[in-house]
C-alpha cells in the first residue's frame, strides 16, 4: 500500500501543490486516510507544505525532488 499510495499522491502533485482534501478528492479516499499518508511522506522527505495557508485554512503540499538510489 505504501508504494502505491506514494506514487498516486506524487502523480497528483505533478500539476502543483494541493491540500489534503484536494488530494483525497483526487484519490477518491477519505481525508483521514490521506492525512496519514501525507504526514508520513512529509516525515520522510517526499513532501513539504507551503508556508501560507489557503483561505479555507489548509496547508498545501508539494513534492520534493529526491535523488533515487
Amino acid at each position: 500500500d505504501e508504494h502505491l499510495m506514494r506514487g498516486r499522491i506524487l502523480k497528483l502533485l505533478e500539476a502543483g501543490p494541493l491540500t489534503i482534501p484536494e488530494i483525497a478528492d483526487g484519490l477518491g479516499r477519505p481525508t483521514h486516510e490521506v492525512t496519514f499518508w501525507v504526514m508520513g511522506m512529509r516525515k520522510y522527505g517526499y513532501l513539504a507544505e507551503l508556508k501560507e495557508v489557503t483561505d479555507e485554512g489548509y496547508y498545501q503540499y508539494q513534492a520534493i525532488e529526491r535523488d533515487l538510489p
